[in-house]
Formats: C-alpha cells, sequence, structure tokens
C-alpha cells in the first residue's frame, strides 16, 4: 500500500481501517525521500503498537518482503524503543522501563551525562541497601528506612570549549534509547549542539553483567559532525548523590550516605561510602579504557566525595572516539566482612567482554523463560518486557548469594521505599515455574527474619510468627505510623500494617514452592518451621465469639487496603475479613497434611522447637470448622462482617469530576468522607482466594466451615465486587482477569489482562511508572498467560493442561520447570505438542496422559485424542 501521514490523527485513520482486517504486516511506500531516517524509525514504532503488526518501508527490503516482515516482527518483539528527550515523569518512567541489571545491581536507563533534577533521574540501585532516617514532616518527626541511591560512577559528559554538555532543550538536536531485551544492553544516541554551534553524536551503551553480578560497563563514542578540534572527556565517581526519586518524599531526609574514601591511580578510581544509619558499605571501583584516546595524559583529581578525571583529545571531523568505564560493585554488611581494598583486589576487564559474557548468559535464562505469541506481536512484546524486568529485579545471577528477596518496585525506582510486600505471593511463582533456586532464597529472606516476626508477633501480644506489612533490611515492620494525604493535606494514622495476611502469602508461597520443587531439605530445616510458627500466631488471633456461636479473628486488614477501620471507629482494624479468614482455614488443613507427607522424628524436632503442642493442633482442627464468614442470601461473601451495612458509591459522579478515581480513598477523604464508610475497594479481596486456588479448593473450604452457597456464588460475587472496585492497584485487574475466564467471561478476561499487561508501558496510573516498575503486576502477568489461557495448573500432584487460547492469538511457546521436570511446550488452537526430559504423567483436559522423556507428543485436546 501507498501511505502518506503528517500526524498521530493519520496514524489513527489507518489502524481504524486495518484494525480489523487479518493482515500479516504493513509495507510502506515513501512519497517524500527526504524525510529523515529518524522520523521514519519513529513513524514505525508508533504505526506498529497501533496496527499491531510489523511495518517495513519498500525500499528497504533486500530479499523478500516475507522475509523483511519476519524480522521486522522479531525485533520489535524484543526491542524498547524511546525517541526524543522527555521531561518530568514521563521520562522517569521511560528511565524505569530502560533500567539494566542482574539482580544485585539496578541502573536506571539514563544516559551517562545526566545529572540527579527533576527531569532526569540516574540511579544505581543494590538489593538490600536500605538506610533509615528521621525527618521533620508539618511538625511530625517521622523514621523511613528507604532503599538507597549509591554512588554514581557512570557519569561521563564533554567539555568543548569550556562548555560541559548537558541535557536541555537547546543542546539536544535528536535523541534515542533502545533496550535489546534479549541482551540486556541499553543504548542511547543523541545529537548535541553546543551554544556556539558545534555538534556531536554521542553514542552511549551500558551493560549490566549476568556473566559477573559485581559489573557493569559504558561504552561512551564521541563523534563530532561539523568541526575538527580539542574536546576535553571528563567522568566522575560522584558520592554526592541522594534520593530523589519520588516526589512525595522530597520534603523527607534525603541523604543516606557518607563517604569514607576516595581514591586514584592512573586509569583507576575507587570510592567507598556507608550508610549512615545502617552502617552498610560500597566499594565501588571502577578503570577506563580507550584505544583512540591517550589515557597516559589523564588529569585526576580528588576530593572528599568524588573523584574527578579527564582527558583532552584532538578530534577530526567524521571519526569516533570511544571512552570505556567498568566498574566492579561489592556491597559489605558489617566491617568483619571488609578487606583492606588496593586498586588489585578486582579483576576489571572492558566493555566488549563483558558484554559478550552477559550476553551468553542472557540467551540461557530466555531459553528457559521466555514465550513466544503468534498472532499478536505486541502482547509478545509486553510479556517479553515483563520477563525482562523480572530477571533484573532477581536473576539466578546474583539471588542465590543475597540475603533479599524481590521488591514490590524491582531495582528500578524508590517506590515504597524499595520494601518487600506480599506481592511476593504475585511474583514468587515466576521464579517457581523457571528459576525455583530464586523463590527458594526469597523464602530463605522470609525464614532469616523468622525472629523478627516472632517479635513483632510477641509485642502486639500474640505468638507464633507476624511478617510485617513492609519489610526491608532487618525484617522489623517499616510501615507508617502516620500518612499524609497528598489531595486534602492532613494527616491520619496508618493501619496499613494490620494487613496480616502478609503472613498468610509466606505460606502460601512456602506451599507453592514445595508443590512445585518437592524440596524436602528446604522444608524439613526451613519450611514446615515457617508454617507452624504462622499458624502459631493465627492460632493465637482467633477467639470464640458466643454470640456468633462461631471462631472469629478481629483487628485486621484485607487486601482490599481503602477499608482500614468501621465507620466513625478511631481504632483499626476490621473483623472476619473473608479472605483472611479461608486463608487461615486452608493452613490449618495444610499443617494437618503435613503430618502424614513427612517422617514423624523431623515433624516432632519441629513442633518443639515451635513449641506447639497436640492441643494447640486440635484447637486447628476445631476452628478450620468453625471460623465465621458473613454470607448473605444470594452466596455474596461479605468482605468482612458489616460490610453490607456500607453506603453506596456514587461512582459515576466521582468519575466525572476527577476523571482517574482508581484512588478513591484519597478523594473521599479530600471531600470530608471515608472510605471506611462505603462500599468500595481498591483490589480484589474476597475474591483473591480464587486466585490463589482452585474454585474445587475454595469449595471445600467453605464446606469445611459449613457453608452451602448456591451454584453460582462465584458469578455473584465477581458481579457484585467488580461493580465496586476501582482497580486502585494495578494487581486488581490481573485478579479480576483470572475470575472472568472461571466464569468464561472472557471478553472481560481479555480486557482486564490486556490493561494490566501494558500497565506499565503505557503507565496507565498516570506517573507511578517513573517511581520504579510493578514487579508483582509484571511476574503476574506472565503467569496468568500460562495459568489462564494456556490452561496450566501448577497447584495439583500432576501438572494440568487446559488450554483457553484468546481468539487473536494462534499459538503460543514456552518452557516450564516441575518437580526437576523440564518441559517444552506449544499450544496452538487444536492440539498441544509437549516435550518432557523425564518420563511423567499429567493431565490435559482431565484425562491422564503419559510422556516419555526425551519424546515429544502431540495431544489434540478438543475432544481430547490421546
Amino acid at each position: 500500500m501507498e501511505f502518506s501521514y503528517d500526524s498521530a490523527e493519520s496514524i489513527q485513520q489507518l489502524s481504524e481501517v486495518l484494525g480489523e482486517k487479518k493482515l500479516d504486516g504493513c509495507v510502506i511506500r515513501q512519497k517524500n525521500s527526504s524525510i529523515e531516517a529518524a522520523e521514519l524509525d519513529k513513524f514505525r514504532l508508533l504505526l506498529e503498537e497501533a496496527l499491531n503488526m510489523p511495518v517495513i518501508f519498500a525500499e528497504s527490503i533486500e530479499t523478500t518482503v516475507e522475509a523483511a516482515l519476519q524480522n521486522e516482527r522479531e525485533t520489535c518483539s524484543w526491542r524498547l524503543v524511546y525517541h526524543d528527550f522527555r521531561q518530568g515523569k514521563d521520562e522517569y518512567a521511560a528511565e524505569a522501563l530502560l533500567t539494566t541489571g542482574n539482580g544485585f545491581i539496578g541502573l536506571r536507563g539514563t544516559t551517562p551525562e545526566m545529572r540527579i533534577t527533576e527531569d532526569t533521574y540516574p540511579a544505581t540501585y543494590l538489593a538490600g541497601l536500605y538506610n533509615t532516617a528521621s525527618s521533620i514532616v508539618e511538625g511530625q518527626e517521622i523514621k523511613n528506612e528507604d532503599f538507597v541511591n549509591a554512588p554514581n560512577l557512570q557519569y561521563i559528559a564533554l567539555n568543548i570549549d569550556g562548555e560541559i554538555l548537558s541535557f536541555s532543550e537547546e543542546t539536544v538536536k535528536a535523541f534515542k534509547r533502545t533496550l535489546d531485551m534479549r541482551t540486556g544492553l541499553f543504548e542511547a544516541t543523541g545529537i548535541f549542539e553546543t551554544t556556539s554551534g558545534k555538534q556531536v553524536e554521542i553514542v552511549a551503551k551500558r551493560v549490566v553483567s549476568m556473566a559477573n553480578m559485581h559489573e557493569y560497563s559504558v561504552s561512551y563514542q564521541v563523534t563530532p559532525l561539523n568541526f575538527s578540534g580539542s574536546v576535553i572527556f571528563l567522568t566522575e565517581a560522584d558520592g554526592t548523590v541522594f534520593n530523589y526519586n519520588v516526589a512525595r518524599y522530597r520534603s523527607l531526609t534525603k541523604q543516606h550516605l557518607a563517604v569514607s574514601e576516595t581514591a586514584v591511580e592512573g586509569s583507576k578510581s575507587r570510592l567507598l561510602a556507608k550508610t549512615l544509619d545502617s552502617d552498610i558499605t560500597i566499594v565501588q571501583e571502577a578503570q577506563l579504557f580507550s584505544q583512540e584516546l591517550d589515557l597516559n595524559d589523564l588529569q585526576n583529581e580528588k576530593t572528599e566525595e568524588k573523584v574527578l578525571q579527564s582527558v583532552t583529545a584532538e578530534l577530526v571531523q567524521g571519526e569516533g572516539y570511544t571512552l570505556e568505564k567498568s566498574v566492579a560493585v561489592h556491597v559489605y554488611q558489617s566491617e568483619e566482612q571488609q578487606v583492606n581494598h588496593s586498586f588489585d583486589e578486582f579483576q576489571i576487564t572492558g566493555f566488549s567482554d563483558i558484554q559478550e559474557a552477559s550476553a551468553k548468559v542472557w540467551d540461557g535464562y530466555w531459553q528457559e523463560a521466555a514465550m513466544t505469541v503468534e498472532g499478536d506481536m505486541m502482547s509478545e512484546k509486553m510479556l517479553h518486557l515483563h520477563t525482562y524486568h523480572m530477571l533484573v529485579s532477581g536473576s539466578p545471577t546474583a539471588n542465590p548469594s543475597l540475603d533479599v528477596s524481590i521488591t514490590a518496585r524491582g531495582l528500578h525506582g524508590e517506590a515504597y521505599r524499595g520494601h518487600i510486600f506480599w506481592d511476593e505471593l504475585f511474583i514468587l511463582p515466576f521464579y517457581i515455574i523457571h528459576f525455583p533456586e530464586i523463590a527458594r532464597q526469597s523464602l530463605m529472606y522470609r525464614y532469616n527474619r523468622l525472629p523478627a516476626a516472632k517479635t513483632s508477633a510477641e509485642k502486639a501480644g500474640y505468638q507464633g510468627a507476624m511478617f510485617p506489612w513492609q519489610s526491608g533490611l532487618d525484617g522489623t515492620e517499616q510501615s507508617q505510623e502516620l500518612h499524609l494525604n497528598p489531595i486534602s493535606g492532613e494527616w491520619g494514622e496508618d493501619h496499613s500494617k494490620l494487613q496480616r495476611h502478609v503472613s498468610l502469602a509466606v505460606a502460601y508461597n512456602v506451599w507453592l514452592y514445595n508443590m512445585n520443587t518437592e524440596d524436602k531439605e528446604f522444608m524439613v530445616h526451613y519450611g514446615i518451621e515457617l508454617l507452624l510458627e504462622i499458624g502459631k500466631f493465627w492460632l493465637s488471633t482467633t477467639m470464640y465469639d458466643e454470640q456468633k456461636g462461631r471462631y472469629s479473628i478481629s483487628g485486621v486488614m484485607g487486601p482490599d487496603e481503602f477499608h482500614e477501620a468501621y465507620p466513625g471507629s478511631e481504632k483499626g482494624g476490621l473483623t472476619d475479613n473473608a479472605y483472611t479468614n479461608m486463608m487461615v482455614v486452608w493452613l490449618f488443613e495444610e499443617i494437618e497434611k503435613l503430618y502424614a507427607a513427612y517422617d514423624a522424628d523431623d515433624l516432632m524436632a519441629v513442633q518443639k522447637k515451635v513449641g506447639l503442642t497436640k492441643d494447640d493442633l486440635a484447637q486447628m482442627n476445631r476452628i478450620r470448622q468453625e471460623l465465621n464468614l458473613q454470607i448473605d442470601d444470594q452466596g455474596v461473601i461479605a468482605q468482612y462482617d458489616g460490610y453490607f451495612d456500607l453506603k453506596e458509591v456514587d461512582f459515576d459522579y466521582y468519575r466525572e469530576k476527577y476523571g482517574n478515581i482508581y484512588r478513591m480513598d484519597r478523594i473521599l477523604r479530600a471531600e470530608g468522607h471515608s472510605a471506611d464508610d462505603y462500599k468500595v475497594a481498591k483490589q480484589a479481596d474476597s475474591l483473591m482466594i480464587f486466585y490463589n486456588f482452585r474454585k474445587e479448593m475454595v469449595d471445600r473450604i467453605l464446606e469445611d466451615l459449613g457453608y452451602e452457597l448456591p451454584k453460582d456464588y462465584l458469578e455473584k460475587n465477581l458481579d457484585y465486587y467488580l461493580a465496586r472496585t476501582s482497580h486502585g492497584s494495578t494487581l486488581s485487574r490481573i485478579v479480576h482477569a483470572q475470575l472472568a475466564s472461571i466464569v468464561e467471561d472472557k471478553e472481560l478476561a481479555w480486557k482486564l489482562y490486556q490493561e494490566a499487561l501494558y500497565s506499565d508501558y503505557q503507565d496507565i496510573q498516570g506517573g507511578t511508572t517513573a517511581e520504579g516498575i510493578h514487579a508483582g503486576v509484571m511476574a503476574a502477568t506472565l503467569f496468568i498467560t500460562l495459568t489462564t489461557f494456556a490452561g496450566i495448573d501448577i497447584r495439583q500432584e500432576a501438572l494440568e493442561i487446559h488450554p483457553q487460547l484468546p481468539e487473536k492469538w494462534q499459538k503460543i511457546t514456552f518452557r516450564l520447570n516441575i518437580r526437576n521436570v523440564h518441559y517444552q511446550v506449544m499450544i496452538d488452537k487444536e492440539k498441544i505438542w509437549i516435550k518432557a526430559d523425564q518420563s511423567v504423567s499429567l493431565t490435559v483436559g482431565g484425562r491422564a496422559v503419559s510422556l516419555i522423556g526425551g519424546q515429544p507428543k502431540e495431544i489434540f485436546y478438543e475432544g481430547v485424542n490421546v
């Protein structure tokens, strides 16, 4: 076809014309050959995303149209591209999505020249690097444990005629950033112009090594475009950095580091810094490399907080000159771990060696975790993007040797202060089915903080282990005591730590990990103890209510988060949250099953260590049959006792007034109301139980409790709560997408899934991606792609597959690692192609299927012809 364009509207028009056609791609013949390549590339990207198909220009076809389209389809699905220099939250969001990392180091997607400003935020994040600081806000003293922005050794810039080139609308004439998700290579190309009119092209590349968790490297190539002459290359090791990523935190203490040493020797530099309160030492050492620049002429200078290095070079117009900087990063938690540092301690290599070694490891990880989707190029791209960022947040390269878990915002930003939440419930399944060693290590993070959880329970008047809602360095509760409403400007008590269900998320992950790894060593030494300590906690929270004739749990919050207390009550907490109570019933059932699955001596040893008695176990059995739920005559399960008495919200009124009503709690409070008074939810609460378990399991929980509900109770609950949910958390769309699929509302399931899949890429919450990716959503979209659409169920004794491919998907291909059996799976509209590396039995559409190790098998799942 021939197509001319002059605006985004023309792209939308073409999208409407072609959107319903079954096309494999779009070929465009240029009418105007004078259009610059950069503009064509930008246009191609916009068109590909609007049409969800590869776009090529006729003039670029070298062989066949089909081959060119396939090559572009492959390139598009693996490449993240941003054109032009953005500002504010848009720039911050791009930086988050362009982050490179390896599970230990995370570097936001800035270029070497960028400084900390309201428009750009270079940051170096190191897993587990926290510090606590006090701040005075509106007359209130508050303490916060923050995820620390570590010293910046990436900085490289140019000095031309005394002018240091920096990012501004005046200096940047062209700008493009690309992330190759297959290899983790970040590349930025920009054209800068000085005030005197001199122009240079700068190509900056960066890679964080997947081969060595302690390394990253930057390549900085400069080409003068309209002059020859003297230029000074500048680079720094900068210890003056501070936390600035989250605008609402900027009134708090931003300084978390003190530089303890700077050193420089030839082409090498070193900077040591310590966190001010947690006393963690960060050692970073860098080495410069260049084939074109004479590094013997380096000018070195150090101050108390910086190392500055520069080299002057005579540049020839049109020729490229490259400076490379490779950095080794190490963290020491105590003085005993440290050694006397010298420049011979770390072996540092150049950019190419680090990049090549890293790319090989990335390739192996993609072999295990990549999903390919035929028929939906953009969904495949988003799945690649989410997989990439999960591996940046936690990888087999780094995490098994670290005492950390996966934070709610990855290694990408400072929202939630880099803390670990119940999001692990959504995050760990991705690792369980692909990289179980990371899931194990995340559970060990919880086990290592078991003493802190037990202390927290004791202080609150309970027994067992009460894990914190927000966890960071040492496992103590890091939730706020007071919260400032950014809309009303008023302070209020923060009850979020009453979300005790985080302990149930830990228990769930222990169960799911064991179900899919059969890691008996972990269970005997750690997992059973975690389950019993958590069970002991819930046992101590449960009281018998004479009036109800049932056991009851009070003083908690559910996953919803909008409801913290009863209307008019100054005391936080709710009674008989349905999700919490049903999860407690499940936990007590699983504890009982332990005694049939493990050696009696092993169990008694752990039981004695925990201090759990036979009477305690008997009491758990009684509670799981008599715990209270409130259910109406339609079968709708009340979110908590008293929920049905709340007022309804006029969603149309608030939507018209505010537009974005995701945070209805803040909107209501700003108008003098409280979400506690209304039937409005941030995300799934009662319905969360159906995300965790099959409906048959939930049916059994309800039967154990003695409740009989209508056959269509799930549909009624979904309709009831979906109409009252504002989706203030992107996780809400994930849960509701799966629920919609369960009740066979395919249109709603697809709509919510797509919203979740694009949520960070399109920053649908209006700026939150700027503060870091949403790791829970990214991991959960990957998981429900397999569970909801590929129909994989890993919660049974045998792997089960019951495909329900979306209409536009022709085929999905992926791998799984279940109980040390590695599966390769391809599912199309009619059949499943599956191969396992060991002989194994599984279930397809309710029928048993046997696989012979190493031999593929085709299974027609319409009618299940085996």
